[in-house]
C-alpha cells in the first residue's frame, strides 16, 4: 500500500485512504516522502483506534467521521462522491460577480 501511494503521488493522482491499514500504509510513504501529505485524501475515521492515531500523526481530517469499521472500502465508496461533488462546485460553480448576484441595486 506504500508504494502504491507513493505511485499515485508521483503522478499527481490523489489516493483515497480507507482505514487502518491503508491509513498505515501512507503514514510510512509519508515518513518517506513527507510531500505525500499534499495528496492523500483520507475518506473517513475507523472505529479502530490505531487509525485515529495514524490520523493524528498525520494532522490530517477524513471526510467523514461515522464510526464505521467495515474494512471494505465502504467510506472510500462514500467519501469519493463527496470528493467529486466538491470538485464539480470549484469547477463549475459561478462566483457571485459572475451570476450578477454582487450588482444588486440599493
Amino acid at each position: 500500500i506504500c508504494g502504491v501511494v507513493l505511485a499515485a503521488c508521483a503522478h499527481r493522482v490523489p489516493p483515497v485512504v480507507d482505514g487502518f491499514i491503508s491509513g498505515a500504509g501512507a503514514l510510512l510513504a509519508c515518513k518517506l516522502h513527507p510531500e505525500v501529505k499534499n495528496y492523500i485524501i483520507p475518506s473517513h475515521r475507523s472505529t479502530e483506534v490505531g487509525h485515529s492515531a495514524i490520523l493524528n500523526s498525520l494532522k490530517i481530517e477524513p471526510v467523514l467521521d461515522l464510526e464505521m469499521r467495515l474494512g471494505e472500502g465502504t467510506g472510500a465508496a462514500l467519501a469519493i462522491s463527496i470528493v467529486e461533488a466538491s470538485m464539480n462546485i470549484l469547477s463549475e460553480m459561478r462566483t457571485f460577480a459572475e451570476a450578477g448576484v454582487s450588482d444588486k441595486e440599493d
